[in-house]
């Protein structure tokens, strides 16, 4: 809800989805009432949810349930404002080729992101970019202790994911949080925990989520270093 150069995040991302789907495809998920008439407001159209889903992606399998049969479907996280279009579709496009795989994006960390932040999910992958591991703490470490994470090469998720309905239907059935999801707080570790392999996708550097008030001033600067100062076409 938090407003960014005057329209509220989940609306960039709305916009940002509908450029890459169609604005018909487009379902936003949520538990409050005030997103969800923020979201119809500007035309969007918005689901309303249990308030007792345990993640995001437990709030995409249920609107996923009523769907009809799709063969991927796509979960955009509503923090991510400066999300491309393209990387939406890239990853729907290998989630087509792979389609016996989870896919989710990452990127590089560069700039003044901060490797040591548990805001930021970092993660670690094999030789085919498939996940091996994603934690709050910066992996991979080291035991040299004059190792400078800061300058060392990080990788963190960014959250754009692309599903299968069994594979939502697989993460939902047990019903809980499985350990490392909770220890760590990031959902896609349940997939790794439940034995599914999860497909990376390298996304466009600049991917910038809004994960606390400190946020919302740098993300506004790159918003306007790339021109976005309002979303063409946007009514409410």
């Amino acid at each position: 809800m938090v407003p960014l150069l005057g329209i509220p995040m989940i609306i960039w991302v709305a916009s940002a989805s509908a450029k890459a789907v169609g604005f018909e495809n487009v379902i936003v998920a949520t538990e409050d009432k005030r997103i969800c008439e923020v979201v119809q407001e500007f035309g969007f159209t918005a689901q309303m949810t249990s308030p007792d889903a345990l993640t995001g992606t437990d709030r995409v399998a249920e609107v996923a349930r009523n769907l009809g049969r799709f063969d991927t479907i796509l979960n955009v996280q509503g923090d991510e404002p400066l999300v491309l279009p393209e990387d939406i579709l890239a990853i729907a496009q290998k989630h087509r080729e792979v389609p016996e795989l989870v896919v989710n994006g990452y990127s590089a960390i560069q700039g003044e992101e901060d490797a040591t932040s548990v805001n930021v999910p970092k993660l670690v992958m094999d030789d085919a970019e498939k996940l091996l591991y994603i934690s709050r703490l910066p992996i991979p470490g080291s035991k040299d202790p004059s190792s400078d994470c800061s300058r060392a090469a990080y990788y963190k998720q960014v959250c754009i994911y692309a599903y299968s309905q069994n594979h939502l239907s697989q993460f939902v059935e047990n019903g809980r949080r499985t350990p490392l999801e909770s220890r760590e707080d990031i959902e896609i570790l349940r997939f790794l925990e439940l034995g599914q392999a999860v497909q990376m996708v390298r996304t466009s550097v600049g991917s910038l989520a809004i994960d606390t008030p400190e946020d919302v001033q740098r993300v506004e600067v790159a918003m306007k270093a790339r021109g976005l100062q309002t979303i063409p076409g946007l009514q409410r």
